[in-house]
C-alpha cells in the first residue's frame, strides 16, 4: 500500500475545534531536542546528572529505554530525572520507534559499549535514511551488520573508538552530525567531523549540540561552516534545566494569528540554540506582532494572514506550521530549502501537499519545498501519517475551517503528550 493511500487507525477521529478570539497563557513542556541530547550526555558523564523538567513523551521514553538497556540508571524525583552513568554493555535490542534522535544518536553511543547492539523501529522508521550513520561507524572501524542502509542493523561494540578525522554526507539530516559529536569526547582522539555533501539542513541543531557539550566542560567548536571539532575529555554531570520546547510553541503561536487575540508563552528563553526561536523572526512577516517581557512571549494577531517567500533550511521542522498558515493566507507563499523533510517521520512535503489539496487547497510540491496559493478550504479527514507535526498543522486549520477531522491525533504524544488538553484549555481561556 502506498504511503498516501487511505490509512486506518484504532484511534477515533478528532474533530479539530473552531477558534474564537484568544486570550490565553500556554505553559509548554520541555524541549525534545534538548531532553534527548542531555539524556545521552548524562549516560556518558563522569558523575550523575539531575535533569530538571525534562520532556516526558514517546521520543524521550524511547531514549531512556535505549540507554537503560545499555546499563544507565534512571530515577524520577517528581518532575525531575536523576541519571546515573553505568558501564555500557550489550547485548541489547534498541526500539527506535519513530524517533530520529534515538536512531541517529544511540548507534554512535553503542560503539562505546561491548557486545551486540541491535536497532529497529516502527515501519515508518525503516523508510528513514540511515546510510550516513552506518557508513560513518564503519569508517571509524566499527563493525556494523546491515542488509540495507536503513533499519534494522546491529552494531558490534568493542568498548571504544579511536576517532580522529571523519568525513560524512549529512545532507539528509543534521542529526547525523549531532549523533557523532555528542559522543566524540569519549573517543580516544576526539573527533574532527567534516560534512562533504552539498546542503546541510537545520544547522542550529548542530550549534545546540555543541553548546550542550560546552556547558558540560567539553572543548567543542566550529572550525568552519562544514567542519567541527570535539576534543577528548570528561563530560560533567550536575544539574541541567531543560528549556520549554520552542518548536512545539508553533501551533499555539499560529492560533493567535488564525483566531485573533493573543497567546502568551511563559519561560521563553532570551538566549537559546533552539530553532523554534525563529518563529519570532518569521511570523511577523505573516502578520503577527510579538512582545517579550519578563521571560513571557506574547503574540498578537487579528485573523489576517499574509503569504511569504522564505528559505526555511535553517529549521525545516517549522515548515508544517508555516504551511498551515500559508494555506489560510490571502496572498501566495513559497517555502523552499526543505527537501530534507522527505526523510522525516513521513515525506512531509508530499503529505502536506496531499492533505491540503484534499481540503480544496492549491499546493504545488517543488523540488525543495512548497508553493501555496490562496484557496477556499473545506472540511474533511486529515491523515497524519504517524507524524506529530502533521497532526498539529491540522489543528491550526481547524480553528478556521469547519469539519476538519484528524486521524490519529495521538501521534502528538511523540513530543507533546498533552497537546489536546493544552489546545482545548487555550481555546476555553478568556
Amino acid at each position: 500500500m502506498g504511503i498516501f493511500e487511505l490509512m486506518t487507525s484504532s484511534q477515533p477521529l478528532w474533530p479539530a475545534p473552531k477558534g474564537r478570539v484568544l486570550n490565553a497563557t500556554v505553559a509548554l513542556p520541555g524541549s525534545k531536542s534538548l531532553t534527548n541530547r542531555e539524556l545521552l550526555l548524562s549516560a556518558i558523564a563522569s558523575e550523575p546528572t539531575l535533569l530538571v523538567a525534562p520532556l516526558e513523551s514517546r521520543d524521550s521514553k524511547l531514549m531512556i529505554a535505549a540507554l537503560e538497556s545499555l546499563g544507565v540508571g534512571f530515577q524520577w524525583q517528581g518532575n525531575d530525572l536523576l541519571v546515573t552513568p553505568g558501564k555500557l554493555r550489550g547485548p541489547a535490542t534498541i526500539d527506535c520507534g519513530l524517533a530520529g534522535t534515538v536512531m541517529r544518536f544511540v548507534p554512535p553511543l553503542s560503539t562505546l559499549a561491548t557486545g551486540e547492539i541491535s536497532f529497529d523501529g516502527d515501519e515508518g522508521a525503516r523508510r528513514r535514511p540511515m546510510h550516513t550513520t552506518i557508513d560513518s561507524l564503519r569508517a571509524l572501524g566499527v563493525e556494523v551488520i546491515a542488509e540495507t542502509k536503513s533499519l534494522p542493523f546491529t552494531v558490534l561494540g568493542t568498548g571504544g573508538v579511536a576517532g580522529g578525522l571523519l568525513e560524512i554526507d549529512a545532507s539528509a539530516s543534521s542529526q547525523f552530525v549531532s549523533g557523532l559529536l555528542l559522543v566524540a569526547a569519549k573517543f580516544e582522539k576526539g573527533l574532527t567531523l567534516k560534512h562533504i555533501g552539498e546542503e546541510l539542513p537545520s544547522v542550529p541543531h548542530i550549534e545546540m549540540t555543541l553548546e550542550t557539550l560546552r556547558q558540560r566542560g567539553v572543548t567543542a567548536h566550529t572550525i568552519d561552516e562544514r567542519t567541527w571539532r570535539v576534543e577528548p575529555g570528561p563530560i560533567a554531570g550536575g544539574r541541567k534545566v531543560i528549556e520549554p520546547d520552542l518548536s512545539n510553541a508553533g501551533p499555539f503561536l499560529a492560533a493567535a494569528m488564525v483566531a485573533g487575540g493573543e497567546v502568551r508563552i511563559p519561560n521563553w528563553p532570551t538566549v537559546t540554540t533552539q530553532v523554534g526561536a525563529e518563529f519570532i523572526r518569521i511570523l511577523p512577516m505573516m502578520g503577527a506582532s510579538f512582545q517579550l517581557r519578563d521571560d513571557v512571549l506574547k503574540i498578537s494577531g487579528n485573523g489576517r494572514i499574509r503569504g511569504l517567500d522564505i528559505d526555511l533550511s535553517i529549521g525545516g521542522e517549522l515548515a508544517p506550521v508555516i504551511a498551515a498558515l500559508a494555506a489560510l493566507a490571502d496572498t501566495p507563499s513559497r517555502i523552499t530549502g526543505i527537501a530534507h523533510l522527505r526523510g522525516h517521520e513521513t515525506d512531509r512535503l508530499s503529505a502536506l501537499t496531499n492533505e491540503l489539496n484534499k481540503l480544496g487547497g492549491k499546493v504545488t510540491e517543488l523540488e525543495d519545498g512548497l508553493e501555496i496559493h490562496p484557496a477556499e478550504l473545506h472540511g474533511g479527514v486529515w491523515h497524519t501519517y504517524e507524524d506529530h507535526r502533521m497532526a498539529t498543522a491540522a489543528a491550526i486549520l481547524g480553528l478556521r475551517i469547519d469539519g476538519i477531522e484528524v486521524e490519529n491525533i495521538a501521534t502528538t504524544s511523540k513530543t507533546m503528550p498533552d497537546f489536546v488538553k493544552l489546545w482545548q484549555t487555550m481555546l476555553e481561556s478568556n
